[in-house]
């Protein structure tokens, strides 16, 4: 029980660490997504040029940063018309360049694993784009719609159909700041809370397991920390996996990469662990039913060498820059809570995050909530 209770406490101080944060970096999240409806981002999407690659990668940025969401929305944007290429784009910015995961990464590890995300993820975005390029065929991608077209639901798939973008005429600001913008964030807010929920806990959970109960030294020889080569190669390659194994997801990652990095794993590797989120088995079914076996097989292939890649880049980068921190001292919180400025944000923000949820609960939010894995064109619209 005392192990246990070890564990716990570690999930707790890690959470308490960063709640303010995730409110932070769901509120922005929010407010974009007031704003933006989909039906521009199709319009964004259609090829697979540099630019749209980029404009589908800052799109998704803006987004739901649930992984489960994001995979259900890029089908959604694929079906309507976007390029496959770009939809991918679309989904890998959505998971892994939204604010919220750069500010919990500064947060528990350090600045230095924010911007090893924000560099990585775009490298990973142009190898996925190259890898496409030779093994992505016409023929595969018709029959990949001709599957997607089917709309067999996967997860989220209602929440990722709702435009709960405000409509109306005016300018940003006009739209943002009226009673309907108001409502339309509160709406988005809550909602990315329950879409995101699951897998955070999860992640805390996991996490504080392994960082209580696995010894460090079973870390070090997983990840030959005593031979940095063979650790600077190994890492990219192994963090993947790691990530697939412990079916956590999205933000839900971040505490568990910290106890990696503590352990040994190298700092590609680290990158690479973060983006295989979405090569989860779960997702990965939900995959095969959205673009069918073959598929499956091809984004299995393509995004675990895009990660890979990916990690080599940031380690060969942030090695012969100097960036690479010296020390493993990832936040996992072995003192517990204390009263700091943490504390104080955290109070504040939960007060700014129980305004929202009474908003959302006056203007009808329950009924979308009961809507969250419902059917795929499902929508929701603010006057």
């Amino acid at each position: 029980m005392a192990e246990i209770g070890g564990a716990l406490a570690l999930a707790g101080s890690m959470t308490w660490e960063i709640l303010w944060a995730l409110i932070l970096g769901f509120l922005l999240s929010a407010i974009v997504q007031a704003v933006v409806r989909k039906a521009t981002i199709v319009r964004l999407m259609g090829d697979d040029r540099p630019r749209t690659l980029a404009v589908a990668s800052l799109l998704g940025a803006a987004s739901s940063s649930c992984s489960y969401a994001a995979v259900a929305l890029a089908r959604s944007l694929f079906r309507r018309g976007a390029h496959f290429t770009a939809a991918m784009a679309f989904e890998i910015g959505s998971t892994n360049l939204v604010v919220e995961l750069g500010i919990i990464l500064a947060l528990l590890m350090g600045w230095q694993f924010t911007a090893a995300e924000f560099v990585g993820g775009p490298v990973m975005i142009v190898l996925l784009a190259v890898l496409f390029s030779l093994f992505v065929r016409r023929r595969l991608l018709e029959t990949a719609r001709e599957q997607a077209e089917k709309g067999l639901a996967g997860s989220m798939e209602g929440h990722a159909a709702m435009d709960m973008s405000v409509r109306g005429p005016g300018t940003f600001r006009q739209r943002l700041f009226s009673a309907g913008g108001f409502t339309a964030v509160a709406h988005v807010f809550v909602m990315e809370w329950a879409a995101i929920l699951r897998d955070l806990v999860i992640g805390l959970l996991i996490a504080g397991a392994v960082g209580a109960w696995v010894p460090e030294s079973w870390w070090r020889a997983l990840f030959f920390t005593d031979h940095p080569v063979a650790s600077a190669f190994w890492g990219p390659i192994i963090g993947p996996v790691v990530a697939i194994l412990a079916f956590v997801c999205s933000i839900g990652n971040v505490p568990l990469a910290a106890v990696l990095w503590n352990g040994g794993i190298s700092f590609g590797g680290v990158v690479s662990f973060l983006f295989a989120d979405l090569l989860i088995l779960p997702i990965l079914n939900i995959y095969r039913k959205y673009y069918g076996t073959r598929m499956t097989l091809v984004l299995l292939g393509t995004f675990y060498a895009a990660m890979v890649g990916a990690g080599y880049v940031v380690e060969l980068l942030f090695g012969v820059t100097g960036l690479i921190p010296a020390a493993r001292s990832a936040t996992v919180m072995r003192e517990g809570i204390s009263w700091n400025y943490t504390t104080w944000l955290n109070i504040v923000f939960l007060i700014l995050a129980a305004v929202l949820v009474v908003r959302f609960a006056r203007t009808g939010g329950g009924g979308m909530l009961k809507m969250m894995g419902g059917a795929p064109e499902a929508e929701h619209h603010h006057g």
